[in-house]
């Protein structure tokens, strides 16, 4: 399942940013607010874009906020709940005066960016993942936004799969699951 190329890797993008940057749970354990937000934001760019340069504290704190935002959007898709996502994700479009502009670089071809009025990282960012995400909540694959359903996991991911029947964030929930299930279906009464 494809949106576009550049609408693939913005939407991972924001569920690196959420990932990385938000606190909650991941696989079994609680997940704190990350206590270096530069490093973490770098972390969760460079899952995406390998190369993508070092973030500032500073920048890192701004994208910890939109990273929070874009939760909601997840959470809220993740309930059912897609009038709030979409309500959610044209809130951020309109703070961020998204643009579209046609860009070429690394030797790819034209194609269509999104950033911000402003020219901050952060905004850009927050941006083009909201258009990435408008992008996704306006056609019928919506629904392919979550948020782990393994205990004590609340990462979020995008379902690319083709039957659309994700709902853990990575193979290790997925396995604790199984295992759990397997060991509750084998224990002796």
């Amino acid at each position: 399942m494809d949106y576009n190329s550049h609408t693939d890797i913005v939407v991972r993008v924001a569920v690196s940013l959420v990932n990385e940057l938000t606190p909650g749970e991941r696989r079994g354990r609680p997940f704190p607010v990350p206590v270096d937000a530069g490093a973490a934001a770098t972390a969760g760019l460079r899952a995406v874009y390998t190369s993508y340069r070092e973030v500032t504290a500073s920048e890192g704190t701004e994208l910890a906020r939109v990273a929070a935002r874009l939760r909601t959007v997840f959470a809220a898709v993740a309930a059912g709940d897609v009038d709030s996502a979409a309500g959610e994700v044209n809130a951020l479009l309109e703070e961020t005066h998204a643009r579209p502009m046609l860009e070429r670089h690394d030797g790819e071809p034209w194609h269509l960016h999104f950033h911000g009025r402003g020219g901050t990282m952060a905004g850009d960012w927050a941006a083009s993942c909201a258009t990435g995400l408008a992008i996704v909540l306006g056609s019928e694959f919506h629904d392919r936004l979550g948020v782990c359903t393994a205990p004590h996991c609340d990462r979020v991911y995008v379902d690319v799969s083709r039957n659309g029947t994700r709902r853990f964030c990575s193979t290790a929930c997925q396995g604790r699951v199984k295992t759990a299930a397997f060991r509750a279906r084998t224990r002796p009464e």
